[in-house]
């Protein structure tokens, strides 16, 4: 991969841009700035594209015989092996799909649970979202198991791996951590907690919602038992996926319906499937693959490496966004920012960044902002855990979240309109 990414060209900023067709929105006659991404990207035509297409001259349900039924199943299963290219799973069946990550995460939970016993214990992260955070202290209440909940070291948002080992011991059954916070942009180091987690004997359960925007998944590698994503935040629409390796799934009873299918991906799939979704998660995965093709210079072997390319000239654009952001944010004595802040850290976290004002609220700022087009968030976004143990409560922090398909020049004009507060 080495030699790969030396023979890979940088993105064209504005030719990524002329891909996603709400980009041309104005506010007051200026561009809006689109610095909302955490909370759903912004999609590019071809998923857009995909989405009607699949209702226009495809929409049928799965399983007949005739034409549109045919190519339905057909267009599902080359989705299917899309995002399983994108997860780095080998084994498309692994891949299910469901109405958004939460949904799919209290179906694991409470699958998972009915084999834990009294005197199990699970861990969960203050680092999380509440997604993966709260069901999975529903499923042990109901289960009667032990919970730890694992803090966070400092206010960087890293995970407090001393706290994590001194928890873990053969009674541990499920550990469950984020790859990236969508609070603060950290991200963790999974493949360790992965190793340190399997040594005690337990699964690990990884939220990859707020990664997979911006770094390439590799679940295969890493090693985890399952993971979750959401394409509505890789440039796709509103659908949720889980990975799973297939002695965990199957060594799991899960509710479905009688004549639901008996093996995978089937038996975790509860009814129709949101098929024009899927079609749209496929081409976003496509989009995604179609971008590293076209920067590679002697080429790619297949999806893979190309998501391979993609990802890598990804993180290459977001870090030089990342450091001019977080130079302007520094010069702001009234603004606090959450999370790595130091350049040399870049690495270590992803392009989203958490700030409280001095004497203003989240919200007036975020308002502020809005009124001269820069679409920021406010609040805890549903960072619940984290939001709690940092403090943070309840106004929250205003969140700037960055996608490879944001500017310099945004980030430039977003950092003279907060001067104005300063």
């Amino acid at each position: 991969m080495e030699a790969l990414h030396s023979s890979v060209r940088a993105l064209d900023i504005a030719e990524v841009r002329s891909r996603f067709p709400a980009l041309a929105r104005e506010v007051a006659g200026r561009p809006a700035v689109y610095f909302d991404g955490p909370a759903g990207s912004q999609v590019p035509q071809t998923v857009i594209d995909a989405v009607g297409g699949y209702l226009a001259n495809t929409n049928a349900n799965g399983g007949g015989v005739f034409d549109t039924s045919v190519e339905s199943d057909a267009l599902l299963k080359e989705a299917r092996l899309a995002v399983a290219d994108l997860l780095g799973a080998s084994d498309p069946e692994l891949v299910v799909f469901g109405a958004n990550m939460t949904t799919l995460t209290i179906k694991l939970a409470r699958a998972l649970a009915r084999g834990w016993r009294s005197g199990d214990r699970i861990l969960v992260c203050r680092s999380e979202h509440d997604a993966n955070f709260t069901p999975w202290i529903l499923a042990a209440h109901d289960a009667g198991v032990e919970v730890v909940e694992v803090g966070l070291r400092g206010d960087d948002g890293s995970l407090d791996l001393e706290q994590l080992d001194e928890a873990l011991s053969p009674r541990t059954r499920l550990v469950a951590v984020g790859c990236a916070s969508n609070l603060l942009g950290t991200v963790q180091p999974v493949a360790d907690i992965v190793e340190r987690v399997h040594r005690a004997g337990g699964l690990v359960f990884l939220d990859a919602v707020h990664y997979a925007p911006h770094r390439l998944l590799d679940v295969e590698n890493w090693k985890c038992d399952f993971l979750a994503c959401s394409a509505y935040k890789f440039f796709g629409p509103h659908v949720g996926v889980l990975w799973g390796r297939r002695e965990c799934f199957e060594s799991l009873t899960v509710d479905r319906l009688r004549p639901a299918p008996e093996d995978l991906p089937g038996s975790w799939m509860t009814g129709t499937a949101n098929h024009e979704g899927i079609a749209g998660t496929g081409a976003a995965v496509e989009y995604l693959a179609a971008l590293g093709a076209s920067l590679a210079d002697r080429g790619t072997a297949g999806r893979r490496e190309s998501l391979e390319v993609a990802y890598g000239a990804i993180a290459d654009w977001e870090e030089d966004l990342s450091r001019r952001l977080l130079a302007g944010l520094g010069e702001l004595e009234s603004i606090r920012v959450w999370g790595v802040t130091d350049v040399d850290r870049i690495e270590e976290r992803v392009a989203t960044f958490s700030f409280q004002h001095a004497r203003l609220a989240p919200d007036q700022v975020s308002a502020h902002l809005a009124e001269r087009g820069i679409f920021t968030w406010h609040g805890n976004f549903y960072a619940v855990p984290a939001t709690e143990a940092l403090g943070l409560e309840p106004e929250g922090v205003v969140r700037v979240g960055l996608l490879h398909y944001n500017t310099i020049e945004e980030v430039d004009r977003f950092l003279g309109v907060l001067a104005e507060l300063c």
